[in-house]
């Protein structure tokens, strides 16, 4: 562990640390511990003095534990994990999960966590807003050893299993935006990116990401360009530690991932339904440079979003569409 991250376990209480007790604790003077705590202001945390007495986090920090995570993992997931990684700061956790070698073992997922992304991106090349352990930002590679149907509703069974885990955790009000961005009361609290590698036949390796608003700060939030909404809200006092949710999530994808490499989207056609936002409500859907709107009327057996404009259904499949909800 670094000098700084280990500094940044110390403060993580919100609590007042003397300079002189950090310094004994990291075993550096106390003109090295200023260093380190302008270096924490890089990452946007806010540390505050308090003469006379030390230094302090604006606001304490949930941090993320790998071995908090995996004694939170059901056997089912833990079974199908060969490596679980947690990163202070990456880029992107889906980038570097896309970076890595292909694996040839027995178990075909690896999941990859960090507290603070520099680039991190949603879907069609959105940046994602990715403050410093405040949220979730998790992605898993999932390899199936031969590429199965239909895989362009992978999608809509990430967004079904990470819904389901919200629900689990007592946000029974989360509902998915096809095909895959998490909503409460039309508020955004969460998107999925996938990403395929792969050909047509034979192995392919897909990874999914998830950013999912946590405790958002606000000054953070001010730079969202649509409504949202973060689970300190939506759950209050309820609301779960990171390293439990992060376990939850982690264990419905990855159970998401192995039912679809063995059935793939016929068993979560009617859990979609449960958690469709948009079903039977106006939308606006833009695709190839044009714009309709219409009612939509849930989805085909391939997960293509069905619109009624006019007299007529149109099928929409999620690679080619923005869509938004007029009423």
């Amino acid at each position: 562990m670094s000098t700084r991250d280990a500094l940044l376990q110390l403060l993580a209480d919100g609590r007042v640390h003397s300079g002189q007790d950090l310094a004994q604790a990291l075993g550096i003077s106390r003109a090295a511990v200023w260093k380190q705590l302008r270096r924490l202001e890089e990452l946007g945390l806010e540390v505050r003095p308090e003469p006379g007495r030390g230094y302090r986090l604006a606001r304490p920090l949930e941090l993320l534990d790998r071995d908090r995570i995996l004694g939170k993992l059901g056997t089912g997931a833990r079974d199908q994990l060969e490596s679980l990684e947690l990163f202070p700061q990456i880029d992107s956790t889906n980038e570097h999960l896309l970076d890595l070698p292909a694996s040839a073992g027995p178990r075909p997922a690896r999941a990859c966590l960090a507290e603070h992304q520099s680039a991190g991106r949603g879907r069609r090349g959105r940046r994602w807003l990715s403050p410093f352990a405040a949220n979730l930002y998790l992605s898993v590679r999932w390899r199936f050893d031969e590429t199965p149907p239909g895989l362009a509703a992978l999608a809509l069974c990430l967004g079904v299993a990470s819904a389901e885990a919200l629900h689990a955790a007592g946000a029974g009000d989360v509902r998915v935006k096809w095909p895959n961005d998490l909503l409460w009361h039309d508020r955004k609290l969460g998107g999925i990116l996938l990403e395929i590698r792969g050909e047509a036949a034979g192995r392919c390796d897909t990874v999914v990401g998830i950013g999912l608003n946590v405790s958002m700060p606000a000054e953070a939030g001010a730079g969202i360009d649509q409504p949202w909404v973060d689970l300190d809200e939506v759950l209050g006092r309820a609301r779960p530690h990171r390293n439990e949710l992060a376990a939850g999530l982690l264990d419905h994808l990855i159970a998401a991932l192995a039912r679809f490499g063995e059935a793939g989207f016929a068993p979560f056609r009617a859990r979609w339904a449960r958690v469709d936002a948009i079903a039977r409500r106006e939308v606006e859907v833009q695709c190839a440079g044009a714009t309709v709107t219409g009612v939509a009327e849930g989805i085909d057996r391939e997960g293509a979003l069905r619109v009624r404009v006019g007299d007529r259904i149109r099928h929409y499949v999620s690679a080619d569409v923005s869509l938004r909800i007029r009423r």
